[in-house]
Formats: C-alpha cells, sequence, structure tokens
C-alpha cells in the first residue's frame, strides 16, 4: 500500500503563452522552454506507446501485439492521452511547429472516434434491435477488427453486452465536441448519435457484463446489473443532452436530446446500489471511473467518499488495487484451460488477486479533479516505482501484478507481504494514457477543465431549492365558477390560447419520432411512457409553445386515475420529486388541469381531497417542495424550454408508418410492423391540423380530406389507447376522428350501451324491481335443458344492479366469449362492449370491486407495470407473484415483456382475475414507495407480493372482526388510495405492535386500522377512506345479490371476485389489544422478509463454522461462503430463498430467530459447531420448553394450542422476544442444549 507522504506536488515548470521573455524573441532565436521539452517528452512518450500502434486506415488501436483486436473501452481510453496533448500543445505552444503538433494529435483523435463511429454503423440493426429486445444477442459488439471495423467474434462467443463501453464513446464525443473537434460530419451519423442515446438510456434496469467482460463474480457468462454501467450511461446522456453535434456552427437539426427521467433513474440506481458494484461483487475498483472522472455521475458527496474508502480499505495493495474480491484472472490458481470457474473455487484466489496499477491513475486523477494535492503526490510517487522502465528512458505502466506460483502459500498466510511479478500487456495503453492525463494535469500543462469542457466535475456540488410551478387549469367554465367560489382563481382551457396542453402520452408519440432515419432503418425512440420531469417543461414545436399534463391523470390508463385521492397522492409524490430531483436550467412547470370526474356525486363542489390540495397548492408548500401556482402564461419566463426541431415540417415528410405499441418494447421492430413509408403519420397530420387551427375550441370538429377516416381505422391500431375510441369511431361513424380523439386532454364522454342502471346515490341495494333466478329455475333453459342466452341477455335488459349485470355477463364472457354479439340494442353489442360499458359506470360510481373484477375479465394491464417491474429489479429486489410455496410461488430475477409478465402473475394467480389484478396493483405501489421512500425496503431483497396482499387481507379480518371471505372482499373493495396506504402501513410497521398495545378500543370504537390517519384530507361524508366507513360498505355489499348466483349449478360461474385468500381466522376484538400483536408482527416480518440490520453477514460467519444450515430440510451449505462474500447481495438473496422455502410467514420469522442466536456462536473462539445444523429442531426444542413451562404455570390446553402445520404453540408466536417467556430466551436454551458438545464450557458461553 503506498506510503502517504506529507508535501507540495511536484512544481509547475510550465509557461504561458504569454510568457514575455518567450513572445517577443524574434522566431528564429527562440530556445525551446522547460514546458515545451516536457512536452515534448510526453509526445515522444505517447508516440512509443499508442500512437505508432495506430491504425493508418481506420485510426483504430490494438489491444496489444498478441491480441490484434480493438476494443471500444480501451481505444476510447488510450486517446485520452493524445486529446490531452494537443490541448497542452494548443495551450503552451513555444512556436508554429507546436501548433502543428496539435492540430496533428487532434485529428490522431478525430480519427480513432470516427473509426470506433464507423464499427457501430456497421451494426446499427442490432442498435435497432437491441432498443426492444434488450438481449445480450443483440448488443453492439465489444471489440472490432482493427483493420476492417468489422466484428471478430460472434455474438454468442462473448460478452459483448458492456453499456459502459458505448457510453464512455458517447460521453468522449461530447466532451471533444464540446472542445472543439469535429468529429460527426453528417446528418445521418447525428441521428446514430441519438439512436446510441436510446440505446443506453434504460442502462438501469439492462443487466450486462460490465467492464471486465465477465458479468457475475463466477465468470460463467451471467450477466447482471453493473453499478460502472449505469453511471457511465447517466454520465453520457447528461453530457449529449442539448448539445450540437455539429459544433459552434450547427443549426438546430444537429441537436440531441436525452429524456431527464432516464437519467434520474439511473440515478436513483446508483443510489441504492453504491458502495456495492453489482449483485456479486461487493465492491469493485472499476467504480472510480463513475465516481469520479471521467463520468462524475454521483451527486452524492457522501456516497463518493464512502464508496472510494471502500475501495482503498478492501482492494489497495502494493501494486495497485484488485478489481474486486475474489478475482482469479492471471493469478497462479487459476486453470487456463477452463474458460469458467467452479463456484467453490473462487475461495482459492482470495488474497492472491492480481493488483492493477491501473487503478492508481483513476486515483491520481481523482486527487487532481478534488484538488487534493498530498493524494497526487501520494500516487504519483507510488507509482513511480512499479513502472517498467525501458531502454529508452520510457516508463511503462503494466497490466497487473501477480504472486509468483512459488509464493502463492506465503501470500495467502500474510496479504500483501510477497514481491510479485508483472504479467499481460506492456504496456496497458489504456492505463498508460491515463498516466500521461493525470502528469499533465499534475504538471499544470492543463487546467481540469480544459478535459471537462461540460463541468461533469462539479456534479456533487450542492444545488440551490427547486421551486415547482403549478398552473391548474379548468376544463370548463363551470369549473372555473366552482373553484373561483372556494377562493381559487384559475384559467379554462381555452383561456390559454396559444399555449397549448396536450396529455403526456401524445409526449411519449412526439419522442417517438426522435432519431428517426429512413436510410438507416432506424425507428426513433421506443414507445415509452414520460415521467415527470419530461412534462414538467414547456416544448417549443415548430414555433409553438406545448404544455404537458402529467401521466396520473390520464383516464385512458388503468383505473388508479379514477381515484382522486390517489390522484392528489400521486400529485404529492411528483411535486416532491421534482424538487429533489431537478437539474434543469429554469423551473419546472407542473399542468394539472381539473376535470369533471374531480368534483362530487352531485357535481356541486369539488371533491373534498382536491380541494384541499388545491388550497395547500396555494400556500406554497406541498409535499416537501416549495409550490408557486399562477397562470402557464405567467410562468413563461421562469420554465425550463426544449426545442424540439426535429418536428419541423421539412423533418417529417419521410417519417415512419405506424407508432410503437408500448407493449412492444421488447419486440424487434420488424417483427411489430415498425415499417417506413412516404406518407406523414397521424401524429404529424394531427400537429399540422393543430398548429394550423388558430384558436381551436373544445369539442370543435376540424374538417379533413375523404380519406380521414381511412387514416384513422389505420393509425388507431398504433396503441393501445387509442383501440377503444377506434371501436367508438366506428359505431358512431365519426369522420375525421384522428384529429380530435387520441389526443383529447380529458375523458371523452362515453356512449352509453343502455344498459339499465341504478341511480348513483342509490345504495348498490337495488330499489327497482328484482328480476330473481330461484332454485327452482336456476339459469333461463331452453326446451333442450341448455342455457338459453337469449333469455340470459333479456335477463340481463332488465337487471338494474350492477352487480348483477356483471353477474351475467361474467357467464356469457366464460360460455360464449368476449366477442359474442349479444345484439342487446342491435347488431355490435359485444360481451366485450357490453362489459367495457359497465366498467365506465362501476368507474363513475366508484365501485372498486367491480372495477378491479371487470378489468381483470378485460385483461386491462397497468400501463406502468413493466416500468414498476423494472423498478422494483434495478434496485436490487426481486419479486414473487402468487401464494407459497413453489412453483406455485413465481419468482421474478430480471425485467421481462409487460405481456408475458401479465401471464406470469395469471399463473401464479391460478386464473384469480380479482387475485391477478390486485398483484399488478402492488406492484406498481411498492415501486411507488421505492421511488420515495426507499429505506422502507433496506434489508429485503425480495418482495413476495402474493404474502403481501394475503397480509393485508388477515389484517382487515383481524380489524373488521370479520370472516375470511369478507375480509378479501372488503380488500377487494378498497379504493386504490386506500390499498395504497394500507400497504404504506403494512411496510413501515407504525400500525402495528407498541403502538396498538398502550391504546385500548372500546367495543363500539373505530376499527384498530386506521387508513386515513395518514392524512385527514378529505374527511367528510362524502370521504370514502375510512375503514369505517368501509365496514358498513362492505356489510350492505354482502347481501345476497338480487340474482342468485349461490344456485347456478357450477362453481365456474362464480365471480372471482368472491373467492377469499388462505387468511387465518380472525380472533374477537378485545380490549386489550396486545393479544396477537407479536403474532402479527412476526407474520408481517416474515411476509416482508424484513430481518434484523447485519443480519446476512452473521449467517455468513457462522456458516464458516459449520458444514450448513438446514431449514425444513433445505440445506445452506458451508460452500456458499467459498464463492460468495461477506457483503455480498448475492448471498443476501441466496440465504432468502432457503427461508422461502417456509410457508408460513410468522414460522419463518421464528427461525430467522433462532438463527439469530445461532450466530452468536460465530464469536465463540471455537472452530466448530458440528456438521449440518438444523435449525428447526432448534425452534421444536425451544416450543417444548416453552410448552412444559407454561403447563406448570398451569396454563390450560385450549392456551397452548399448536398450530397443526409447524406444531408450534400459538402462544410462542405471540410471545414477545425478550423477558422470563419470551422467545429469544427459549430459543437461546434450545441453541444450548443442541450445541453443548461443541461449545468450550457447555451451555455458559451461550448464556
Amino acid at each position: 500500500m503506498p506510503k502517504r507522504v506529507s508535501g507540495r506536488t511536484r512544481a509547475s515548470v510550465s509557461r504561458s503563452t504569454t510568457d514575455t521573455d518567450d513572445y517577443h524573441q524574434p522566431n528564429n532565436m527562440r530556445s525551446r522552454s522547460n514546458s515545451g521539452v516536457k512536452l515534448d517528452n510526453y509526445a515522444r512518450i505517447v508516440h512509443q506507446t499508442i500512437l505508432r500502434h495506430q491504425d493508418p486506415v481506420t485510426g483504430l488501436l490494438p489491444a496489444s501485439g498478441d491480441q490484434p483486436d480493438a476494443w471500444v473501452r480501451d481505444n476510447v481510453y488510450s486517446i485520452l492521452s493524445v486529446w490531452a496533448l494537443s490541448l497542452a500543445y494548443r495551450k503552451n505552444a513555444d512556436r508554429d511547429e507546436d501548433k502543428a503538433k496539435a492540430y496533428e494529435l487532434e485529428q490522431s483523435v478525430v480519427k480513432l472516434m470516427r473509426g470506433v463511429l464507423q464499427c457501430i454503423m456497421r451494426q446499427l440493426d442490432k442498435v435497432e434491435k437491441f432498443k426492444y429486445t434488450k438481449s445480450t444477442m443483440d448488443c453492439l459488439h465489444a471489440k472490432y477488427n482493427t483493420r476492417t471495423c468489422a466484428t471478430v467474434v460472434g455474438d454468442d462467443q462473448w460478452g459483448h453486452l458492456q453499456v459502459d463501453a458505448t457510453s464512455l464513446f458517447l460521453l468522449f464525443l461530447a466532451q471533444m465536441t464540446a472542445s472543439g473537434l469535429h468529429i460527426v460530419y453528417t446528418q445521418d451519423e447525428v441521428d446514430v448519435v441519438q439512436n446510441l442515446m436510446f440505446y443506453i438510456e434504460a442502462a438501469y434496469k439492462v443487466a450486462d457484463y460490465g467492464m471486465w467482460e465477465r458479468g457475475d463474480k463466477t465468470n460463467q457468462g451471467i450477466p447482471e446489473l453493473n453499478a460502472s454501467s449505469i453511471g457511465m450511461a447517466k454520465a453520457a446522456l447528461e453530457a449529449l443532452d442539448e448539445l450540437n453535434l455539429f459544433g459552434a456552427g450547427g443549426g438546430p437539426g444537429s441537436v440531441v436530446h436525452a429524456l431527464a427521467d432516464d437519467i434520474q433513474h439511473c440515478q436513483s440506481i446508483l443510489n441504492s446500489m453504491l458502495p456495492r458494484a453489482s449483485m456479486s461483487k461487493e465492491v469493485d475498483a472499476g467504480v472510480l471511473s463513475i465516481i469520479s472522472y471521467p463520468a462524475f455521475a454521483v451527486e452524492d458527496i457522501s456516497i463518493v467518499n464512502i464508496t472510494k474508502e471502500k475501495i482503498i480499505s478492501k482492494l489497495q495493495g502494493r501494486y495497485g488495487c484488485c478489481r474486486f474480491l475474489r478475482d482469479g484472472h492471471k493469478t497462479p490458481k487459476e486453470d487456463p484451460n477452463r474458460l469458467y470457474y467452479e463456484s467453490a473455487e473462487l475461495k482459492l484466489f482470495e488474497n492472491i488477486e492480481c493488483e492493477w496499477p491501473l487503478f492508481w491513475t483513476y486515483l491520481i486523477l481523482d486527487g487532481v479533479f478534488t484538488n487534493s494535492p498530498e493524494q497526487v503526490q501520494e500516487y504519483r510517487d507510488a507509482l513511480e516505482g512499479i513502472l517498467i522502465k525501458q531502454k529508452d528512458g520510457i516508463c511503462l505502466l503494466p497490466e497487473l501484478y501477480s504472486v509468483p506460483p512459488d509464493r502463492v502459500d506465503e501470500e495467502y498466510v500474510n496479504p500483501h507481504s510477497v514481491e510479485r511479478v508483472p504479467l499481460g500487456k506492456l504496456p496497458l495503453k489504456w492505463g498508460q494514457s491515463l498516466y500521461v492525463l493525470g502528469s499533465l494535469l499534475a504538471e499544470g500543462f492543463l487546467a481540469p477543465g480544459e478535459i471537462d469542457p461540460l463541468n461533469r466535475r462539479f456534479s456533487t456540488i450542492p444545488k440551490p431549492d427547486v421551486v415547482v410551478q403549478v398552473s391548474i387549469l379548468a376544463e370548463n367554465e363551470e369549473i372555473q365558477e366552482l373553484l373561483m367560489k372556494n377562493g381559487i382563481e384559475v384559467e379554462t382551457i381555452a383561456d390559454i390560447h396559444p399555449i397549448h396542453v396536450q396529455p403526456a402520452r401524445v409526449l411519449s408519440h412526439i419522442y417517438a419520432r426522435l432519431g428517426r432515419n429512413q436510410r438507416l432503418g432506424l425507428t426513433g425512440r421506443p414507445y415509452r411512457r414520460i415521467g415527470c420531469l419530461g412534462t414538467s417543461k414547456f416544448y417549443v414545436i415548430r414555433n409553438t409553445i406545448f404544455a404537458f399534463t402529467p401521466q396520473f391523470i390520464d383516464h385512458q390508463q388503468f383505473y388508479l386515475a379514477l381515484d382522486n385521492q390517489m390522484i392528489v397522492d400521486m400529485l404529492r409524490t411528483d411535486l416532491s420529486y421534482l424538487s429533489s430531483r431537478w437539474r434543469m436550467t429554469g423551473r419546472p412547470t407542473v399542468t394539472f388541469p381539473i376535470s369533471q370526474t374531480m368534483l362530487t356525486e352531485d357535481h356541486s363542489d369539488l371533491d373534498p381531497a382536491v380541494l384541499a390540495t388545491l388550497k395547500k397548492l396555494q400556500d406554497g408548500y406541498y409535499g416537501g417542495a416549495r409550490i408557486q401556482t399562477g397562470k402557464l402564461s405567467e410562468f413563461l419566463t421562469t420554465s425550463c424550454f426544449a426545442k424540439l426541431s426535429f418536428l419541423d415540417a421539412s423533418k417529417h415528410a419521410g417519417g415512419m408508418g405506424r407508432e410503437q405499441d408500448d407493449d412492444d418494447d421488447y419486440g424487434c421492430f420488424a417483427e411489430h410492423g415498425m415499417t417506413f413509408n412516404g406518407e406523414a403519420d397521424d401524429l404529424a397530420q394531427y400537429l399540422d391540423q393543430l398548429l394550423i387551427t388558430a384558436n381551436p375550441s373544445r369539442g370543435s370538429k376540424v374538417r379533413g380530406d375523404s380519406g380521414g377516416l381511412d387514416r384513422f381505422k389505420a393509425a388507431a391500431t398504433k396503441t393501445k389507447d387509442m383501440v377503444s375510441l377506434m371501436h367508438k369511431a366506428k359505431e358512431l361513424h365519426l369522420h375525421n376522428a384522428h384529429l380530435y380523439l387520441p389526443t383529447k386532454l380529458f375523458r371523452s364522454p362515453q356512449p352509453s350501451l343502455h344498459l339499465t342502471l341504478t341511480d348513483s346515490s342509490a345504495p348498490h341495494t337495488s330499489q327497482f324491481p328484482q328480476v330473481v333466478v330461484t332454485s327452482e329455475c336456476n339459469l333461463p333453459r331452453d326446451s333442450s335443458g341448455d342455457i338459453d342466452y337469449n333469455s340470459l341477455v333479456q335477463l340481463l335488459r332488465d337487471t338494474h344492479s350492477l352487480p348483477d349485470q356483471a353477474d351475467i355477463l361474467y357467464i356469457l364472457f366464460k360460455d360464449k366469449g368476449m366477442e359474442w354479439d349479444t345484439r342487446l340494442h342491435g347488431k355490435g353489442s359485444t360481451v366485450r362492449s357490453l362489459l367495457t360499458d359497465l366498467y365506465v359506470k362501476a368507474g363513475d360510481l366508484k365501485h372498486w370491486g367491480l372495477i378491479r373484477m371487470i378489468s381483470g375479465i378485460l385483461r386491462k394491464k397497468v400501463e406502468e407495470l413493466d416500468w414498476a417491474c423494472s423498478d422494483l429489479l434495478a434496485h436490487q429486489k426481486h419479486l414473487t407473484v402468487g401464494l407459497p410455496p413453489e412453483p406455485r410461488e413465481k419468482t421474478i430475477t430480471a425485467p421481462i415483456p409487460p405481456d408475458k409478465l401479465a401471464m406470469l402473475i395469471d399463473e401464479a394467480s391460478e386464473n384469480n382475475i380479482t387475485i391477478a389484478i390486485l398483484t399488478q396493483e402492488i406492484m406498481v405501489y411498492l415501486a411507488m414507495n421505492m421511488r420515495t421512500q426507499p429505506s422502507l425496503f433496506s434489508e429485503m431483497y425480495r418482495l413476495r407480493i402474493g404474502l403481501i396482499i394475503q397480509v393485508m387481507a388477515t389484517e382487515l379480518a383481524q380489524s373488521l372482526n370479520c370472516s375470511g371471505e369478507e375480509a378479501t372482499e372488503s380488500l377487494m373493495s378498497l379504493s386504490p388510495s386506500e390499498l395504497k396506504i394500507l400497504l404504506h402501513h403494512i411496510l413501515s410497521g407504525k400500525e402495528f405492535g407498541v403502538q396498538r398495545s398502550v391504546r385500548s378500543v372500546d367495543a363500539g370504537a373505530s376499527p384498530a386500522i386506521s387508513i386515513h390517519e395518514v392524512g385527514n384530507v378529505g374527511a367528510t361524508k362524502s370521504e370514502r377512506a375510512g375503514i369505517s366507513k368501509l365496514k358498513s360498505d362492505m356489510r350492505m355489499s354482502l347481501t345476497p345479490h338480487s340474482l342468485d348466483m349461490e344456485h347456478i349449478e357450477s362453481g365456474r360461474y362464480r365471480l372471482p371476485s368472491i373467492e377469499s385468500l388462505d387468511v387465518p381466522v380472525s380472533t374477537p376484538v378485545v380490549k386489550d389489544t396486545r393479544h396477537g400483536q407479536w403474532l402479527r408482527r412476526r407474520r408481517l416480518d416474515g411476509a416482508l422478509n424484513r430481518v434484523p440490520i447485519g443480519f446476512y453477514q452473521k449467517v455468513w460467519k457462522i456458516l464458516q463454522k459449520c458444514h450448513g444450515l438446514s431449514i425444513e430440510g433445505f440445506v445452506l451449505p458451508s460452500s456458499t461462503t467459498r464463492e460468495m462474500t461477506l457483503d455480498e447481495i448475492k448471498f443476501a438473496v441466496h440465504v432468502e430463498t432457503v427461508l422461502n422455502r417456509v410457508p408460513q410467514p410468522e414460522y419463518r420469522q421464528l427461525l430467522v430467530e433462532a438463527i439469530l442466536v445461532l450466530t452468536m456462536l460465530a464469536d465463540v473462539d471455537i472452530d466448530s459447531v458440528g456438521s449440518i445444523i438444523h435449525v428447526e429442531k432448534i425452534v421444536h426444542i425451544a416450543n417444548d420448553m416453552f410448552y412444559h413451562d407454561q403447563k406448570d404455570l398451569g396454563a390450560e390446553e385450549q392456551i397452548l394450542e399448536r398450530d397443526p402445520s409447524t406444531g408450534v404453540c400459538r402462544l410462542l408466536y405471540d410471545s414477545a422476544p425478550s423477558g422470563r417467556f419470551g422467545s429469544m430466551t427459549y430459543l437461546t436454551r434450545a441453541v444450548a442444549v443442541y450445541v453443548q458438545d461443541f461449545l468450550p464450557c457447555g451451555s455458559c458461553a451461550v448464556q
């Protein structure tokens, strides 16, 4: 390890070009300055080690004499010293020859960068495919033929997917362009760079092989999420955003764009990962490249310092730093004849990992940028001692230093004691280049800002507070008057002209056109949702200003937007997110429209939750954010603007023919109809019409040519949110529907299919004459005894209750199919259309149980499901859906396409439609909580959604003192906002445990779970948020339906909404709420996989003292520690997987407590605690001790009832951990009995 030295950096001897002594000398008399001599020396080093190897045709650099291929990453790093030297010559030029030398060096840089660009342009088909598939088989290659730019190895024969390499190229393309180099020549190349930005923008959820090309540490070709790739992608996107690739002489068409939401996704995932580098690497020296130069991707200085300190403390040696712990590359114990390692042999590499001087060059650069002369000098001195000096005086930086084979045992015993020998490339061009770069900076030839013209080095400087601007818009004058009555002055949509307001989905379609190039076969950005950072800017499109509403208020999406409380919750979340994550010039502006759906049921006033929120917004502080409300026109001077020149009229005439469906993100464009044609697409026509119209009024029809309807029919198939509108337009014979239907800001009135419905103010039990199917007649039959479906349709016509109509439609759906035409009101009244109409009516009435059930039948998918799943996985959380045990419970460990994800959820839910739809909903809420409160998920690596739903139903059963079926029904009847709050309570644990034990609950008091304790917004008679209101609603909804479904012959006709979860029998609510407290706590913690902090590290230590831990027949072997290290997430997930074999969450948690006691033995001074330890036996020993003690104290047998599935006393489940009769007391005694033969002093050591 380099010795810390005090003292100053080497004195800079460079002289400025304005040095008066030299400046006034005649040219023929000028002597070479000392700085010039030093620069010439560095030029000689660079030429000998790098430039003389540059290919004269392609400009690429081979890795070495033995490896003639050109790696993208190595090439970019290797040319940095040439770029830096050119800048130094231009800055410190003593004579004209220096300027000529600077130009020559610059052109060498341009030639290499263009060589890499040529390699990429030969693989544009892969760029295009990868945007949709994210497959390792469809990615750009990592290395190319140096002479031809061709590929050199097959798609499946190398770990090609290395997002950091592509990102590094883009980052320096941006930095070099900003410094004045011209690398991109044509508009086609601009489009290529734009598509490369789309290629890397989802890096936060793409598992790749990382900068060491091997993926998982086991070197078995398993890709994983790498912090180095995410950080480099974030840096590249930030650097390129709004950059003109043609430099100062370029126009608006050569500007490229990145989406701020993708950048912030990368940022949040980085913050959650670091200092860990990946699932299998608890620390990796390669992360130095993203916490410091060149990426500067991390904004939190504390995370930067923690990560750097961990790298130095765990990886640094006498010759550099190891890449990561247990890295076997080129160690004496590595078998060169095998490509992959055996998992258990990783332990052999511990303490003998090769040390790379390369990382000291990063630390020199870090010292320069952090203004730490001591650090710079320390590592320069350390490098001086290990560089290899050639006969010509040039010092070379070797690739790595390895332990000699004959001294391995000595190094095992005393790490860092053995003299190592250099191996590998000499020099490693990548490291040699960074060494020269660091020397030029350290000696003052360059200032940090000259090699960082985009100022990335300032990323950790605290940002000023953000003021979020909110403009409230009224849908019409009626709503405007209601707002005015409440003291809130707003504009209507018509008042804001010439500013145009559109839904967020339109912005998704606009960005889908960015980067399209027919000649190169590039389809632009895949159609994806735009987050709140993207919708909080003004956009200038063809000299017209556009504002966009947030994604969450889009009523054409899932039913979440039907819940006003949910809307204000999501608004609060977005405002908080904007205040903490906004990094752009100007303030964010949120356009928040108030529509008819945000009024009370009688439309006499605003929904109380919405009204309270609007008043809080006017107070200037909401959701932790500073707020300023006002008119859109007032915010034009202070807001952030983006000019989208790619939509100019001259640009889009040859655009793509079809938009991409959101569900097709993973499908290759060719397979999903992404084709080219010469006609402008539907969006272009819509924009043209929108911009031509001077002052469009709501509901006005714009006339078009006779082909308008045909184009609408073709265009409506492009996105799923237009499909239903297409059907409506065809039914109503609307012409030119494409000009207004797809982009209508507020929900269009749904054409009624004339189902007879109850009054919205009436209770769910209908007051109309009932149509009853009695047990005698069952279902209507024809003469042959079969169900008479025509009579059933007539029954549907005469039925007035929504639940009864849903029952009948469910029967028709199961027996006749979704497209069966009932001819209820003439041709076209299919089961699907009737269900859709019923869905709308249930939404108007906020009948959430029916809404969920019909959503399931219609196979609606949460539009954000894919995003939610990916976001949770990117935060290193595995997901399971369905109830345990396996194989019913399905595990999700990597992002999968939305359709396949929905199918997996259906399969795990065993085709229980409402459970499947609830699973989707919970997944979205988990992602929301992860985004706003990641601390809720600490020490949780697997989220078991099926168990979480079961626990939610259990909590309701206990709170309402009702049966499991009633609890399931009540859970389905919760509004989205209530469900989200209940989930938050369960995650946070606030509502359970101690708080409940000190409060006495009378028999008539409100239930124990008070969902609206979080906030009192909207606490009025029309509020649906209280559990007490829910209880009465539930009692009402559980009265027998007028259509007596109990007597339908087959159970297959039962509505899925009344299938109950496996909910434990609830106990009566008594005054002492401490009863059941610890059982519930254990059940919650077991369902959430919540363990004490440091639990997994303790398990790792105890495994080193035994042969393994057996849990219900599944063994966690000690050999696991030979593969995985102490702080590895992969190890924690492995332990969790074994624990999750236990289906009962409370029993699982008792096993966790037993293991926790066992881990105390890790600190006992003994070598071994026996062979395999059976944890369940320890629990049963403790249970028997507890049972006998309770019997001795006179406890009745009824109180000591045992759980039939585990044999454990329910009273033990409900015992506090501490105290005389606490669970930990008995578990400690049980451990002492179980392992007493191995303890030094019997059980005393444990006691």
